[in-house]
Formats: C-alpha cells, structure tokens, sequence
C-alpha cells in the first residue's frame, strides 16, 4: 500500500517549489508598478472595448494591430472571435469629440444672425446648440452629440466619427477598407475598473470564510475547515503566480473572467476535499482503534481513483476548449485548467496530510499534560 502521509514532507515541499516563485511574482506586480508579475485587463485598468467587423475578411489581428500601433495604440491587443468579428482592446479613448463643438458654434451662428438684428448677436448665440454660452444650453448639446455612431459612407452599420475613437475609425478604414458590422462599443474608467478589483476581493474573501464556516460546521471540527481553506489558498497561489509568470514573459493579462475561473476553482477544490474528508470521517468511525494517519492514508487510497478520473475528464474538456476553442476564451480556459490539476493536487496530498500533522501534534500535546499526572499517580 502506498503510504502518501508517511511521505508527506516529499509533497509538502513540492507544494513550496510552485508556490514560492509564484508568491515572488504576485509580489512583483506592485514592486515594479506593473511592469511586472499580473498583467491586468482593461476591465480592472479602465480603457476601450470595440469589437468590428471589416468587409475584407482578410484583415488580420495583426494588420489591425500593427495599424493601431501606429495611431499612437501601441499596447492595443486585438484578437479575432466568431464571425470575423476583431475584438480590439485600447487604452481609455473620448467616445465623443468636446473640442470641435466650440468652433461648430461660429459657423452655426452667421446663418442665424442675418436675419436678427446686429445688435443681437448674444441671443443667436444662446439659441444655437452650442454648449457654451449659458447652463441652459448645455443638457441640450450634451444630449445631442451623443448619437456620435453617425455612419461613415461605405459601413453598413454606424460606427462613430468624432473623438479618439472615431479618427481611429476612419484611419483603419483608410488602410483596410469599410468597417462592415459594429457589435460593441464600450469605455470603461478608473473607477469602474477599481469597484470591479474591489468586488473581486471581497467575492473571494466572503466564499472562502462561507466555506470555512461550512465545513467546521458539517464535520464539527475546525481543523477540518482551516485545512481545506488552506488546501484552497494553495490553489489560488498557484493560480495567480503561474500568471503573474506568464504576464511577465509573455503579456498574458488577467481579465473580467478570471474572477469567475477563480471561484470555479475555489469550489472544485473543496468539492474534492470534502470527498475526501468525508470518507476520513467515516473510516475514523470504523476502524477507531487505529491510528489516525493510517485511517487518513487508508481514505485517501480510498477516494484517489474517483478524484482522479472526474478531474481527469475535465481536463480533457478544458484542453480541447485550449486547443481549438476561440481566443477571446483562452485565458479563462487556462485559469480553471490550471485551478483543476492543482486542486485535485492539494486536496489528496495537501489537505488531508496536514490534517495528520494537526491531529499528531494536538494528540502530543496531550500525552504530554498526562503524563506527569500519571507519574505522580505512580510514586504516590
């Protein structure tokens, strides 16, 4: 019988082999002001989403993103999703023109003012939508440039023209043709994106201490909750520093998604630990008179062919989804694939070892306060 307790040092520093590297990168996120370690989305940094469809269907993600480049975009990813749809994602831009507004005023006014008086030029000035003059004036101008989508001659859907964005439109569409379809639109701002880090957070936060709370209360023993919890922060440490790496080798950036991904590891995680202690608990009652990490080893055999192969099966669905699944999706498949394996890891070599070290340590520490009771029971 394989002893994976008796070996639990050997697992113990495996653990710390993937998990001190990956803690050194998380760390290096904030030491080099983001330079290195997590590379995070515009969904957590604020920018622009737009998502275009060009009537060349032989425009790359590439083309497009060299384009960008040189419009002064040069972080700019783009990447192609489903029915020839670029998914392009850019540093926060105007979604409106404010600067053209004012000099629109002017020529507005002189086809007003001949036929008002000289002497009224004020009021003309006040009447035309322009969102200068008066407070009056402004909710008007406001509320109009907002129709900014107005179509450009050869698109079959509208796309905008003015601002950032829109000069951006019109570059491409130079360079690779009409834009045929727009699907999205969409800034997000630094506030947005710091109530989304913050929500993030707090999600993680309260889903670990509900299943700290559960699970001392289903086994009615708080090792078996502090355990798994670590067991789970295990999992997220793995996680996070595996794409603090590949953020700082290779650009790989933590979306909207990974928030999601990390949750669904959090909870298949504990799924099989509580698998696991389960089948702990029920031997323990058995078999009470032997010792405790021979039960633990016992259950652990026990459960490790049911652990494996469900874990086994949706490895092989997340790899698929890796290899032939859409790039838009890549990240977040690679987040749970990577949350699974360390997760069924954790769970059989992590979790229930160190319920042992917890429970020998505590069983020490008792015979430890009885035994001087005995030895004075024995020379009195």
């Amino acid at each position: 019988m394989f002893d994976i307790v008796g070996k639990r040092r050997w697992f113990f520093l495996l653990s710390l082999l993937i998990t001190i590297p990956g803690v050194a990168f998380i760390l290096l996120t904030p030491l080099s002001n983001g330079a290195a370690g997590i590379k995070f989305s515009i969904d957590y940094t604020g920018g622009t989403e737009w998502s275009i469809r060009f009537a060349d269907a032989n425009v790359s993600a590439n083309e497009v993103r060299d384009e960008l480049a040189l419009l002064g975009q040069p972080e700019a990813q783009v990447t192609r999703t489903g029915k020839g749809f670029l998914d392009i994602r850019m540093s926060k831009l105007d979604l409106r023109d404010v600067q053209p507004a004012p000099t629109a005023a002017p020529t507005a006014n002189p086809s007003a003012s001949p036929g008002a008086s000289g002497a009224s030029p004020a009021p003309t000035a006040t009447a035309a939508p322009t969102p200068t003059p008066a407070p009056t004036a402004t909710p008007g101008p406001t509320a109009t440039p907002a129709p900014t989508e107005t179509p450009i001659p050869g698109s079959a859907n509208a796309v905008p023209t003015q601002g950032e964005i829109g000069a951006i439109a019109k570059a491409l569409q130079v360079k690779f043709g009409p834009i045929a379809e727009q699907a999205k639109l969409s800034s997000i701002g630094a506030v947005v994106s710091t109530d989304l880090i913050n929500q993030a957070f707090l999600l993680i936060l309260i889903g670990s201490g509900g299943i700290l709370a559960w699970i001392t209360l289903r086994f009615r023993d708080v090792k078996f909750g502090v355990t798994a919890l670590v067991a789970l922060l295990h999992d997220v440490i793995v996680v996070l520093g595996i794409f603090a790496m590949l953020g700082t080798f290779f650009a790989v950036k933590v979306d909207g998604l990974f928030v999601t991904a990390m949750l669904t590891v959090i909870g298949f995680s504990v799924h099989d630990t509580i698998v696991v202690f389960d089948r702990i608990r029920e031997n323990r009652a058995r078999h009470s008179g032997e010792p405790f990490s021979e039960v633990v080893n016992h259950s652990i055999l026990q459960t490790f062919g049911r652990s494996i192969t469900t874990s086994f099966t949706v490895v092989l669905t997340l790899t698929t989804l890796i290899l032939f699944g859409g790039s838009a999706t890549q990240e977040f498949v690679l987040a749970l694939l990577i949350g699974i394996i360390s997760g069924t890891y954790s769970s059989i070599f992590n979790a229930a070892p160190l319920l042992v070290v917890w429970q020998e340590r505590e069983d020490r520490r008792r015979g430890r306060l009885a035994m001087p009771g005995k030895s004075r029971r024995a020379t009195a």
